[in-house]
């Protein structure tokens, strides 16, 4: 997943709350080329993450690229809102550096850790197709928060659970690692646990620094798990290969900072309609980029399982984002 930050996808639910004022504006006032040009940003770059993930772990360890992915990310991240804001940008109380913390563990040490996990036994492209029902656990989670879901969103997560079991076939006949599909959902629960907590816990109220709070202590958390799991052990950094250390870069450069910059920027000047829109198309993109970058098989519960998953997601998004008929829409 990608980290605000984020896979990818959904990024730290903090930064919604900065969309209210562009959703009240009419979408033609507000659509320029830079929305077009940040949507289109953050379909490629959220999209191709999946891609450079796989290709980091030819020669790099899990957890632990993970983690120096993150903490690097976070550290140009905090140098960045430093440099424009000074050290008030980076200020913050106990109770928001713990839920900064929670959600940077839940989000990056949970969900994308056992992404890219999982990504070592399975195509790039199944795992953005498993992580696409973000959208629908966070239906449920809702829903056990005590808000009801819409009829049009409950058959959205049912037919999102049905493209699910259809990816999840070649696992269960043996034709693909079980471990990894296994692993990428497990990583879909943690990321959509900690949306849905940013959502109810306080915040730092600049998003810049709070992804970054959460970028270190995730990436911190991937570190610890990846020395837990002995992955320090006989590590050689000269074997790691130049499209490793190449697609390393891309991920702290432009998957964490350009494609979290764009997505917070189009949560402030443009629809959430429109910028939901990324949780189906994310998908796609992947499945093409690793059948044209990595020759990834394009089977048949691949292409049925994820056109079912999108079409749930859809239903998901189309619904859940559409502004109420009321004195509080947005």
């Amino acid at each position: 997943m990608t980290a605000p930050v984020s896979r990818k996808a959904a990024q730290p639910s903090s930064t919604m709350s900065a969309a209210t004022p562009a959703d009240a504006v009419a979408p033609s006032a507000r659509l320029g080329g830079a929305v077009w040009v940040a949507l289109g940003v953050v379909y490629v770059v959220w999209g191709s993450t999946y891609l450079a993930i796989r290709i980091a772990l030819e020669t790099m360890p899990s957890f632990l690229s993970a983690g120096a992915r993150f903490i690097f990310a976070g550290l140009l991240l905090a140098g960045f809102v430093l440099f424009r804001q000074g050290r008030a940008g980076l200020r913050v109380n106990v109770r928001q550096l713990g839920s900064s913390a929670l959600v940077g563990v839940l989000l990056l040490t949970g969900g994308n850790g056992l992404v890219v996990l999982g990504e070592n036994s399975i195509p790039s492209g199944l795992a953005a197709l498993l992580v696409a029902v973000v959208p629908l656990w966070m239906v449920l989670l809702t829903a056990a928060g005590g808000d009801r879901p819409k009829p049009v969103e409950l058959s959205g997560v049912l037919l999102g659970l049905a493209g699910l079991a259809v990816l999840s076939a070649p696992a269960i006949s043996g034709d693909i690692p079980p471990a990894g599909v296994i692993a990428v959902i497990g990583g879909t629960l943690t990321w959509a646990a900690g949306s849905f907590a940013a959502k109810r816990i306080p915040m730092p109220g600049n998003v810049f620094a709070g992804s970054a709070y959460q970028m270190l202590v995730g990436g911190l958390g991937n570190v610890l798990i990846g020395l837990a799991r002995g992955e320090q052990h006989g590590l050689d950094v000269h074997a790691f290969s130049g499209r490793s250390w190449l697609a390393l870069g891309y991920l702290v450069v432009v998957g964490s900072l350009v494609g979290f910059t764009a997505y917070a920027w189009l949560l402030q000047s443009a629809p959430l309609t429109l910028v939901a829109t990324y949780a189906y198309v994310n998908p796609v993109v992947a499945v093409l980029l690793g059948w044209l970058v990595l020759a990834e098989p394009l089977t048949g519960p691949t292409l049925l399982g994820g056109a079912i998953v999108v079409g749930g997601v859809c239903l998901v998004v189309s619904v859940s984002r559409r502004p109420a008929r009321s004195a509080s829409r947005r």
